[in-house]
């Protein structure tokens, strides 16, 4: 069964948030909010966490999986991003924004899209998941919470609990958070291209 944790949306216990992360570093599976809607978290060389993810959402191995990061200091180490590019990037963060772009060294093999070589990368503007960022010290593996055939993302921790109880180890509530995922805009040709219109304003990479 999974952990349930509850925490302030403004101003996340501290020792709750310390719990999560330790859970995170020891393998978990999570399910947290984000600025967009909930997602699905491991530890970023979680070999285990990327098949369970795959499974509960079930993806194939074209689909672009999302390193949460707390920083551009983070982002940078991840993707390699020329100026015209970071400036963009840069701009429209933190928020619901995910970036598509050319992985470093730093990315494992099995998250990197199989032909580009290309992963995605966001900051979120999300209290309750920049605490968790700044506690693991380390960028998040995530994906959005969308079950097959569900036309919207689950919105409510409890219900996460619920539905999921076997499948993750643990869900982190900070109450509603929306139902919409991120804007994913692909810069791996150096132009960009929306790919998905979801949260964040499309109109500045129009």
């Amino acid at each position: 069964m999974a952990k349930y944790f509850d925490v302030h949306p403004d101003n996340p216990q501290p020792r709750t948030i310390g719990a999560v992360a330790d859970s995170i570093r020891n393998g978990a599976l999570v399910a947290y909010p984000t600025d967009s809607c909930y997602a699905l978290g491991s530890r970023l060389g979680s070999r285990d966490g990327i098949s369970r993810i795959r499974a509960i959402r079930d993806l194939d191995d074209r689909h672009h999986f999302t390193l949460m990061c707390q920083n551009f200091a983070q982002l940078g180490q991840l993707v390699h991003i020329d100026n015209d590019v970071f400036r963009a990037v840069k701009a429209a963060t933190p928020g619901a924004y995910t970036f598509i772009l050319p992985g470093t060294k730093e990315v494992p093999r099995q998250l990197l899209h199989p032909k580009k070589k290309t992963v995605g990368v966001r900051i979120p503007d999300h209290v309750v998941t920049q605490a968790l960022l700044a506690e693991l010290g380390e960028p998040l593996l995530s994906s959005t919470l969308l079950l097959p055939d569900e036309a919207e993302p689950l919105t409510q921790g409890w219900e996460i609990k619920e539905r999921l109880d076997h499948q993750v180890d643990a869900v982190l509530d900070s109450g509603e958070c929306g139902t919409e995922p991120t804007t994913v805009v692909d810069f791996s040709s150096g132009a960009p291209e929306i790919v998905r219109r979801g949260a964040g304003d499309t109109s500045r990479f129009e």
